[in-house]
């Protein structure tokens, strides 16, 4: 068995992921986030009630944002590696993630204090957004 060389291309290593497709995976990610929330929220709200139900919707929309944010920041560094010409401003995108990573935690502090709703509803929303994004990893390893 022979090593590959670093000159050596790996055996079915994939074309590197340019920032379109990059740009896809996030909004496929994103979409997916969406219908999940809508769907998985009207039957967590008719099965465990409306508190669970709006606790599953607030980790939801935690979820979307934090891809939403993951997506721009990704897209600037992306940006600045390429030294591209239009750029966003990287002082604005780190602001913009650190004030959604604020928001986030008003919004469970407020959730978990106020809703009395399941835990576990709040939980599951939080974990659309790895669901998403591992469909979406699988769906990139299968090519």
């Amino acid at each position: 068995m022979t090593v590959p060389s670093e000159s050596q291309p790996l055996p079915n290593a994939q074309a590197p992921i340019s920032d379109d497709d990059f740009r896809r995976l996030m909004y496929r990610a994103l979409r997916n986030v969406a219908i999940l929330s809508v769907v998985l929220a009207a039957v967590l709200t008719f099965v465990m009630g409306w508190r669970s139900g709006l606790m599953f919707v607030a980790g939801a929309a935690i979820s979307f944002t934090g891809i939403w944010e993951w997506r721009g920041l990704g897209l600037a560094i992306f940006a600045r590696l390429d030294n591209q010409q239009h750029v966003r401003p990287m002082g604005r995108t780190l602001v913009m993630f650190f004030l959604r990573l604020g928001m986030a935690a008003v919004i469970l502090y407020v959730s978990l204090r106020c809703l009395h709703g399941s835990v576990y509803a709040l939980l599951a929303g939080l974990g659309l957004a790895i669901l998403a994004l591992s469909l979406e990893a699988l769906r990139l390893l299968r090519g």
